[in-house]
């Protein structure tokens, strides 16, 4: 089982940077694929990003792509997204999740999730 807590979120202006973290507890943290998911009121939750137990895969939904970086310390239990260039429409709750999957893109297959961390974007 494991335990997940973000942190980082905030009140930025449109343009600006914020990085997010995620404190894993708990045993095994390699052994899950870690995801980065957001969700705005009235929509859906979504995936943003995704890193693979060792962190040699990753993938950013087109959304973010060239913005965002996901990236993982496996000593540390630690996951974090890098958000740059922030803009209204990143605006949501970010949510941490692990699954047992070696790197998953698909919600169902998360196991694990955070309670989120806002973030809101000022134009």
């Amino acid at each position: 089982q494991v335990h997940l807590v973000e942190s980082g979120g905030g009140l930025v202006q449109a343009g600006d940077s914020l990085r997010l973290s995620c404190a894993a507890s708990g045993r095994a943290f390699s052994t899950y694929g870690m995801g980065w998911f957001r969700q705005a009121p009235g929509k859906d939750r979504e995936i943003v990003a995704a890193i693979s137990w060792t962190g040699g895969s990753t993938w950013h939904a087109d959304s973010v792509k060239g913005r965002f970086t996901i990236s993982r310390d496996n000593a540390m239990n630690m996951v974090t997204l890098q958000m740059n260039s922030v803009n209204p429409k990143d605006a949501a709750v970010y949510y941490c999740a692990a699954s047992r999957e070696v790197l998953s893109l698909h919600i169902h297959e998360y196991n694990y999730w955070g309670q989120g961390t806002q973030v809101t974007v000022s134009s």
